[in-house]
């Protein structure tokens, strides 16, 4: 069974096994639920959608309302450009 020590600020040092079983990097949050018998149960954070910004190269230039107009009328997907 994997353990912990808790610091003087309240910080833990995950095992490298727990990391690695639940996914958790650098960053990662963690959810803290409490239990009907009075413990907690520990879940790695869905992400969400505002994480994801940046993850997407920036185009180098905006579509154009033309552009845009242009690809709905020629059934143009993103795939096909």
């Amino acid at each position: 069974m994997a353990s912990a020590t808790v610091t003087s600020k309240g910080q833990v040092t995950i095992p490298v096994e727990v990391r690695t079983k639940l996914g958790l990097r650098a960053g990662s949050r963690l959810a803290f639920v409490p239990t009907a018998a009075g413990g907690y149960e520990i879940y790695p954070e869905a992400a969400s959608v505002k994480d994801l910004r940046g993850a997407l190269p920036r185009r180098p230039r905006p579509v154009t309302v033309e552009e845009m107009s242009d690809a709905v009328a020629s059934g143009a997907t993103a795939d096909q450009r």
